[in-house]
């Protein structure tokens, strides 16, 4: 999927507020393991008043000596796929999930440039989500300068665990959809 940049909205504000209030309502907690976004998902999560009730805390683990060492992933999964690919996404968010005790670990991990990665172009991208149900990781392919790529890959993250969440209210809650 290739995305251009809308015009911000300051960073996913409302896809955070409106993450924070699902998790709530769900009685369920997030925890974030980020490398190229760099702190910002969780800086965006913890803008929203009442955060703490939801979120318990993240990884910012731009190094890939800290994916293996502090997220749990396999060295070997580095080594045959890269950071920069959905297994290590999956990895990160399932190890941030088993480090914290989350419901939820969301991770982050590409190419923000200026320069490829891993004979990546800059601004591929991948959003990791896990959860009691399993997880899954979204493909990106961003445009933009590194903070329009940052930012664009806050959103996307935040508006995917919030489908993911609701989700599993809808699933939960007889007589909807």
């Amino acid at each position: 999927m290739r995305l251009g940049n809308r015009s911000p909205d300051r960073g996913g504000r409302p896809a955070a507020s409106a993450l924070v209030d699902a998790l709530r309502e769900r009685e369920a907690t997030l925890a974030t393991a980020e490398s190229l976004t760099g702190g910002r998902l969780a800086a965006l999560v913890t803008e929203v008043p009442g955060a703490s009730a939801v979120y318990v805390g993240g990884v910012v683990s731009y190094a890939t000596a800290l994916k293996v060492a502090l997220l749990d992933v396999p060295e070997d999964l580095v080594e045959r796929y890269g950071v920069v690919s959905p297994e290590c996404a999956g990895a990160m968010a399932r190890g941030v999930r088993g480090l914290t005790g989350a419901t939820y670990g969301l991770s982050t991990t590409g190419v923000a440039g200026p320069d490829e990665q891993e004979g990546k172009p800059v601004g591929t991208v991948y959003v990791g989500v896990a959860g009691p149900d399993g997880e899954s990781a979204l493909a990106l392919e961003l445009v933009g300068d590194r903070a329009a790529i940052q930012e664009r890959t806050c959103r996307e993250a935040l508006d995917a665990l919030l489908g993911t969440v609701r989700g599993n209210l809808r699933r939960e809650e007889p007589g909807l959809g």
